[in-house]
């Protein structure tokens, strides 16, 4: 029903923002499109929101936001053609691509082909100020909110974890429920996945004051000896009134993907219309000043689209693009 909502609330804001539109697509184009994005109160969620509206007046057909579990739902449903775009992280595309990860069944989704890049995903390790948690070996034994099920924080917060021998009870969900939750105490930590700032993380500071676990340089070593596809990464000081100096972590790279068999004129607008507009991007999320084209390089797991291939070839961006 929660879900129904949300997306009832995106159709009439679509129509709504189309009634003086004009379709100014080709023939081949879809009448609609769909983008996965996750849970209420994360960044994938807003910026796919803000996207929706962006593309819906640029292209001149309707396009919605879904609320999902994450990239991992999201890679599902790109299979099975529920959605035509989604929002995912590079390491669980990976996991996809390969059917590696329990998630998959040990099936491989091969579907998902790069349209252009979004952002880093920093992981952050959030406890209250007076929590006596000071550090991430702390984090043993307690119940630590991690995500939606499917979404990059669920499923490599775990792994992280494992790596480092910290075992704790893990607990999923929004990201706005489990920072209820964190607030009325009944969860020791979050660890939030997601573009920053990330908007219910921004609520807790309002709430009163949070603090950051820190990973040790050893403890990141650790990490990505286990998970190779996991970068540096680093919130500026700023991001959150509490952070006062740059906090330094380990992240994961996002990309918005499409099916392979999205027209190609359609895709390479799509790419055109997100990087000709990045005033408006950035207006819709902060985290969209890292959704730039020379970004697309950050991108060595899949294939790109080939409208969006050709949109690189022809803005003379450097380098080599892989292919279907």
């Amino acid at each position: 029903m929660k879900n129904a909502a949300f997306r009832i609330a995106a159709v009439l804001t679509v129509v709504l923002g189309l009634s003086n539109a004009s379709r100014s697509g080709e023939p081949d184009w879809p009448e609609t499109l769909t983008i996965g994005t996750a849970s209420p109160g994360g960044t994938y969620y807003t910026y796919g929101e803000g996207l929706a509206r962006l593309l819906s007046r640029k292209l001149g057909l309707p396009v919605f936001a879904r609320p999902t579990e994450g990239a991992a739902e999201n890679i599902k449903l790109l299979e099975s053609g529920d959605i035509q775009l989604a929002f995912v992280t590079l390491g669980i595309a990976q996991q996809g691509w390969n059917g590696t990860a329990d998630w998959t069944g040990r099936q491989q989704f091969r579907t998902a082909r790069a349209l252009f890049p979004m952002y880093d995903t920093p992981f952050q390790f959030v406890v209250t100020s007076e929590s006596r948690l000071h550090s991430i070996a702390d984090l043993s034994g307690k119940q630590v909110g991690i995500g939606p099920t499917g979404g990059t924080g669920g499923i490599y917060t775990p792994l992280m974890l494992k790596a480092l021998n910290i075992a704790a009870p893990f607990v999923t969900g929004s990201w706005a429920d489990l920072a209820g939750q964190l607030s009325a105490r009944k969860l020791d930590a979050l660890v939030v996945v997601a573009g920053i700032p990330v908007p219910e993380v921004a609520e807790l500071e309002k709430k009163g004051n949070i603090r950051y676990l820190a990973l040790s340089q050893s403890q990141k070593v650790t990490v990505r000896v286990a998970l190779p596809e996991m970068t540096s990464s680093f919130i500026p000081a700023g991001s959150y009134p509490s952070l006062r100096r740059d906090y330094q972590t380990l992240g994961i790279y996002n990309f918005a993907v499409a099916r392979p068999d999205l027209p190609d004129s359609l895709a390479y607008a799509i790419v055109d219309a997100v990087f000709n507009n990045h005033d408006e991007m950035m207006q819709i999320h902060p985290a969209a000043a890292e959704t730039v084209p020379a970004n697309f390089t950050r991108n060595t797991i899949l294939p790109f689209h080939v409208g969006a291939a050709r949109w690189y070839n022809n803005n003379a961006v450097a380098g080599s693009l892989r292919g279907d």
